[in-house]
């Protein structure tokens, strides 16, 4: 623990996870400001946006921050597969009273690349976070000369072997009960995913660099139990998604604190990649996992259109309302408030322990 402490230049080893469409750098500085490792999800962002961001988080914080970005290879649609999946939305456009597009809409989540990285080098970021792999090896060295360190998501032993092997300085074993999209890299085999509690060790096991749990943990005891498995440290995205300082939109709040909290699924259906999210209309009538969606993040954009609409209507029917399987922890409170609680449990490191093995 003491040595990921030191690896990302923080008092308390948890990482807020990095959460797309539901944050910004307000949340990211909250955490950062508090001790832990705050986090900017960047994957939506063009380099107009990036830059704007980092500048506001410079301005809010003057604590380590993490940058995550994506490293999925943009996919080849074709036009029939396009169409194929308009045609599967064509009911929800008609009953909306919207027109269904000619072609399906572009969305703005690129892999991480030249435009991302030119930015990156005028804040140096202390932390660089990847989902779906890493970023080419030129790319990675080019953070790493800038002192930058380098976190990757694992959601299998042979992942974290990889991560390890090209250049990781710590793995995110995330296990299976996590919210939002899997960051899957070396199989599309679902049935390969394990939970937290039998992912950890066994990355543990396999690797010799820091490892940081992620999902399904929302409590004192549950960060404090990861640890006794050897995880360096944790990550945590839903328990926070109720702070304030959040952007959670009203209805996906409201779904958060309701019964529907407690039904999740890993569905492909928002943006054609597996991802958890508290099932609602669409995951029910298309999926969980549609064989119709087009690959990510294409499959999001026409999806994108019926959830405006529907939303204006104070309907959730087409909201990715991303939430991992345990929401006990979600609660209403300022984003340094819920972090030390969780913190708790954790010895401080002016308390005299001696360092982890991790």
């Amino acid at each position: 623990m003491e040595a990921l402490r030191q690896l990302l230049g923080v008092d308390i080893p948890v990482i807020q996870a990095p959460m797309a469409g539901v944050q910004d750098a307000e949340l990211a500085a909250a955490i950062s400001n508090a001790g832990g490792l705050g986090s900017l999800p960047c994957a939506m962002l063009d380099a107009v946006a990036l830059e704007a961001e980092l500048q506001r988080l410079a301005r809010l914080t003057d604590k380590p921050f993490n940058v995550n970005f994506f490293c999925h290879e943009p996919p080849a649609v074709a036009a029939r597969q396009a169409g194929q999946w308009l045609q599967c939305l064509s009911a929800y456009f008609h009953e909306l009273d919207l027109e269904p597009p000619g072609e399906s809409p572009v969305v703005s989540r690129q892999p991480f690349g030249d435009e991302s990285l030119a930015v990156l080098e005028r804040f140096k970021p202390a932390v660089a976070s990847f989902h779906f792999g890493l970023p080419r090896p030129s790319h990675l060295d080019r953070l790493k000369s800038w002192g930058t360190t380098v976190l990757a998501s694992a959601t299998t032993v042979d992942e974290a072997r990889w991560l390890a092997d090209h250049g990781a300085d710590a793995v995110i074993a995330q296990g299976l009960e996590a919210g939002g999209h899997r960051g899957s890299f070396l199989t599309e085999d679902m049935s390969t995913q394990t939970g937290t509690m039998a992912l950890v060790p066994r990355v543990c096991a396999a690797v010799s660099i820091p490892v940081i749990a992620a999902g399904g943990i929302a409590s004192p005891a549950g960060v404090a139990a990861v640890l006794t498995l050897g995880a360096a440290g944790v990550q945590i995205g839903t328990a926070f998604l109720l702070c304030p300082e959040a952007k959670t939109g009203a209805l996906h709040r409201k779904a958060l604190t309701s019964e529907s909290a407690n039904h999740t699924a890993l569905t492909n259906v928002f943006t054609g990649r597996p991802a958890r999210s508290i099932v609602n209309r669409l995951v029910r009538e298309l999926g969980p996992m549609s064989s119709e969606a087009t690959a990510f993040p294409s499959a999001a954009g026409p999806v994108a259109l019926l959830r405006a609409a529907a939303e204006k209507k104070g309907r959730d029917d087409f909201t990715p309302l991303w939430s991992g399987q345990n929401t006990l922890g979600c609660r209403e409170l300022p984003a340094a408030e819920l972090l030390g609680i969780l913190a708790s449990q954790l010895p401080s490191r002016h308390a005299g322990t001696p360092p982890d093995q991790h």
